[in-house]
C-alpha cells in the first residue's frame, strides 16, 4: 500500500467514526425536541418519529451516512440544528 492509499484509508475510517458518533447526538437532539411538545401536525409528528426510528436502525446497522441523512430530515421538521 502506498502512502496516498494509506492516507485515504485513514481518512475514510476517521469520517466513518465521526458519523458513528454524530448519530447518537442527533437522536438526542430529536428526543429533547420531542420532549418539549413541539407544535407539529399529526402528520409531521408521525414523520419525525418514523425518521427517528429509521435513523437509529441505520446507525445500528453501521450505515452512518444514511443515519445522519435521515436524522437530518427529522431535525429539519422539528426546526433544530
Amino acid at each position: 500500500m502506498d502512502f496516498r492509499s494509506f492516507v485515504a484509508a485513514g481518512a475514510l475510517l476517521a469520517s466513518s467514526a465521526a458519523f458513528a458518533f454524530h448519530c447518537p447526538a442527533d437522536m438526542k437532539k430529536i428526543d429533547e425536541a420531542l420532549a418539549k411538545g413541539p407544535k407539529l401536525t399529526a402528520e409531521q409528528m408521525a414523520d419525525v418519529k418514523k425518521l427517528r426510528a429509521e435513523g437509529e436502525a441505520s446507525h445500528k446497522a453501521g450505515k452512518h451516512q444514511d443515519s445522519v441523512d435521515t436524522l437530518a430530515k427529522a431535525m429539519k421538521i422539528l426546526g433544530v440544528q
